[in-house]
């Protein structure tokens, strides 16, 4: 690794990672010929399956698992609270013990956009592809495109269709 990695000792890395400088993960698992791009950030308890390919400027927090294949474009932002606050009610600063991770499920095959903004508690089905600068709020069926604030269905992709 360069010195440009930042890369804890609890990660788990699968075979053939390929790794761009200028990232950040930390407790994370990234299944096996998965590519990360520059300047990616994946948190702890965050899951990337095999053969995935998260493009630059992506932000993975805690919570979300990505299942094999996947595409994830640049500067795509997952998020795991609905109601993000910095104090308590007491007016104290949060700790991680006051957070509530919420999770986010991408099954597999899915394609994100560039930009777009995925909410928790939801699920992008398999082979769903959701379009750039979207912002999910809620589930993504299986083979379903979306897009726009927020992402509505726009069509289904069949087995027969080539972008399935």
């Amino acid at each position: 690794m360069s010195e440009w990695v930042a890369i804890s000792p609890d990660v788990r890395l699968g075979e053939n990672v390929k790794l761009s400088k200028f990232i950040n993960l930390y407790g994370c698992e990234v299944g096996d010929e998965t590519k990360i791009g520059a300047f990616v950030e994946i948190q702890k308890n965050a899951v990337v399956g095999k053969r995935c390919k998260i493009s630059s400027h992506t932000f993975i927090c805690e919570g979300v698992t990505i299942e094999d294949n996947v595409f994830v474009g640049h500067g795509v932002t997952f998020t795991n609270d609905s109601y993000p606050r910095s104090t308590t009610p007491e007016g104290d600063l949060k700790t991680e013990r006051d957070w509530n991770v919420e999770p986010t499920l991408v099954k597999k095959g899915a394609s994100i956009g560039s930009g777009a903004t995925i909410l928790p508690n939801l699920i992008i089905g398999e082979n769903a592809l959701v379009g750039a600068g979207s912002v999910v709020t809620r589930d993504v069926p299986a083979g379903a495109i979306v897009a726009g604030n927020p992402a509505r269905i726009q069509r289904f992709l069949t087995p027969a269709d080539p972008e399935w």
